[in-house]
């Protein structure tokens, strides 16, 4: 559900496609359950079938990372598990800011899929000086006002926005100066960067009107499969357009 730009090359230093890499977790996500029943290999079309990509894309992705896997055999759940690890720099310790602490700032806070990918919530940082202090998912939460000590003193490169959409660029400008290159974008807004630091948005209410678009033309497919016979599709959406509001004059008159 993640999107967002990047300011970065389209490539990474060993040459990886952006569009391979923001398929590994799906596949290391994958691998994961693998790896908790115990699996020990796993051919390219059940690891594909499992991440919802297909074989041959699969198997293009990896050769990016010099697996290829043995004809007969599959791929080494562990090693995989550890090689893509190790490529999406989840093999250390990556502390993390989240600043805005209200319904959905708090809600990330308590998500307990950071820690185990690697991910350390190092401060929660809310405006509002009601909240200073106040414990949040074992955490309490810090002023804004120390937003820049905060970000040096936890060495921190990765930061989450989950403020309001007014508040977002501010926020954006001062975790970049103190040193942020990496922002998880939740306002609904976009944001202005430099050079060099990356943003991935996510945007509820945009995925949430994409799915409307889809659930808009299943009706439309199924009301033209329940024409009467004879009735071509063309004729009846022809007919429709024609009919005005009470149904006997244009809705729109020709100039």
């Amino acid at each position: 559900m993640a999107t967002g730009r990047t300011h970065r090359p389209a490539t990474r230093s060993r040459g990886i496609p952006e569009a391979t890499v923001a398929r590994l977790p799906l596949y290391l996500r994958a691998l994961t359950a693998l790896s908790e029943r115990s699996v020990p290999t796993v051919s390219s079309e059940e690891l594909a079938a499992a991440a919802g990509v297909n074989s041959a894309k699969l198997r293009k992705d990896f050769s990016y990372l010099g697996s290829y896997g043995t004809r007969g055999v599959g791929y080494d759940v562990e090693y995989l598990v550890y090689q893509i690890s190790r490529e999406l720099g989840l093999t250390q310790d990556w502390p993390v800011v989240i600043v805005g602490i209200g319904n959905l700032g708090a809600a990330l806070a308590n998500y307990g899929g950071f820690a185990s990918r690697g991910f350390r919530v190092a401060a929660l940082i809310d405006a509002d000086p009601a909240m200073a202090g106040k414990p949040v998912a074992g955490i309490p939460v810090q002023h804004t006002d120390d937003l820049e000590k905060i970000i040096q003193d936890n060495g921190v490169s990765i930061g989450v926005i989950a403020t309001p959409a007014g508040a977002a660029q501010q926020v954006c400008d001062r975790l970049v100066a103190a040193g942020v290159t990496s922002i998880l974008n939740f306002a609904p807004t976009v944001l202005s960067v430099p050079d060099g630091v990356d943003v991935r948005k996510v945007d509820l209410s945009i995925e949430l009107q994409i799915l409307a678009f889809h659930e808009q033309r299943k009706a439309g497919e199924e009301a033209m499969e329940a024409l009467p016979d004879g009735l071509p599709a063309a004729a009846a959406a022809k007919g429709s357009a024609d009919q005005g509001p009470d149904g006997d004059v244009p809705a729109v008159m020709p100039a």
